[in-house]
């Protein structure tokens, strides 16, 4: 196993952008070595070891190394970005883009998450025990798609466009979700337990289940009864019909949801 904890020296109010911390770039590496990898510091690379304090244990393969980044790192882009094993503790708040592109491995954060949180993951897990932004899940400008797999979970509330162009894998939000959540969603599966607004506009495939109260549920949505999942009963609707759509939004049965 092997261990490296990072921290800044000082908090930064200039971003920077660390997509070289992910355990594919740092397994193996010894203290020095990882000081010397370089990151973006608004608009100049500088050395790793000239912003962060960094401590290496052992050493050891990618899919046996964790990164622990102790810490308010929320001025700290793209941690985790492209990472394909191993694991990533970030114990404070991260700024965007953490996990994006993200392959395998998982990431805990033990805080909250600025936006496009799990952008374009593949595979993977993302566990956010606070809240997220807008995008969680999510596509960049002109891609056909968001994530494609994995698992990504939100123990708290998330804004708007969870899910946006979603392709695959599941996204899980205990909490609340903002507006147009799977909005253009093409596959995967979303779980809302709290309440959230307009989902699933343009769906074609997928499936949606809030367990809260929807406000402003687009009447392009054909309901076809109810459906039982785990001992509850929703709603059930098919859609979005404006586009051919056949996804399945599930919408709790027990809640004032449609009027």
């Amino acid at each position: 196993m092997q261990i490296v904890t990072i921290s800044l020296k000082q908090r930064n109010k200039i971003p920077i952008e660390a997509d070289s911390i992910n355990p594919d770039n740092i397994a193996g590496k010894t203290e020095d070595e990882i000081k010397t990898m370089l990151v973006w510091y608004g608009n100049r690379q500088c050395p790793l070891g000239e912003l962060f304090n960094v401590k290496v244990e052992g050493k050891d393969s990618t899919e046996n190394t964790i990164i622990v980044i102790n810490g308010d790192v929320s001025r700290v882009k793209r941690i985790g970005q492209g990472m394909s094993s191993g694991e990533i503790e970030i114990n404070g708040n991260v700024d965007m883009h953490c996990g994006s592109n993200m392959k395998g491995g998982k990431i805990v954060i033990n805080g909250n998450a600025d936006s496009w949180l799990g952008c374009e993951m593949m595979g993977g897990e993302i566990v956010l025990n606070g809240n997220g932004g807008y995008y969680v899940g999510g596509g960049y400008r002109g891609e056909a798609c968001g994530m494609k797999g994995g698992k990504i979970t939100v123990n708290g509330n998330v804004r708007d466009y969870l899910g946006e162009h979603m392709c695959g894998g599941e996204i899980h939000v205990m909490g609340n979700a903002g507006l147009l959540p799977a909005i253009m969603n093409n596959g995967g599966n979303i779980i809302i337990e709290g309440n959230t607004e307009m989902p699933a506009s343009e769906m074609k495939k997928g499936t949606v289940i809030i367990k809260g109260e929807v406000r402003d549920l687009l009447p392009s949505y054909l309901e076809e009864g109810t459906e039982e999942v785990n001992g509850v009963l929703y709603h059930r609707f098919i859609g979005d019909v404006n586009n051919g759509g056949k996804g399945v939004l599930l919408i709790n049965k027990l809640q004032d949801n449609l009027t």
